[in-house]
């Protein structure tokens, strides 16, 4: 049985750096940026017998607006169900329980979050982005 957690302390900065810095997200991230992201946002860490095998973040206000980045199961460990119990335990977490709007970016999982009531965007008019290269 997997375990997920929000404590920090407890997460493998190095297996998530290791994973990030090859996805079509986040390639060449460095540790530093890494820990950084994770020291600004709600994480969650995902362990199986205490060694991490997935991981996501939530930039939020706590209040409004929650915003879920970086989910990864590890390849090792995928088609068990653990993206699903990570995305039910982020919903679920206390601490978001206010957010009435919820975001995230995906080129290939969209199965996954459809399953969660996510969509795309209803008025994409009314949405704007700034990308820095």
């Amino acid at each position: 049985m997997i375990e997920i957690s929000t404590n920090k302390i407890k997460l493998q900065v190095e297996v998530i750096h290791g994973f990030l810095t090859d996805t079509y997200w986040a390639k060449g991230r460095t540790r530093d940026e890494v820990k950084k992201t994770i020291d600004h946002c709600h994480c969650f860490g995902v362990y199986l017998n205490e060694k991490q095998i997935g991981f996501a973040r939530v930039a939020t206000d706590y209040t409004v607006f929650a915003y879920v980045m970086d989910v990864f199961i590890l390849s090792d460990y995928r088609g068990r169900g653990y993206s699903k119990q990570l995305i039910e335990a982020i919903h679920a977490d206390p601490k978001l329980q206010t957010c009435k709007v919820w975001m995230l970016k995906t080129a290939d999982a969209h199965h996954l979050y459809k399953q969660f009531g996510y969509s795309e965007l209803q008025h994409p008019e009314k949405v704007m982005e700034r990308l820095l290269s």
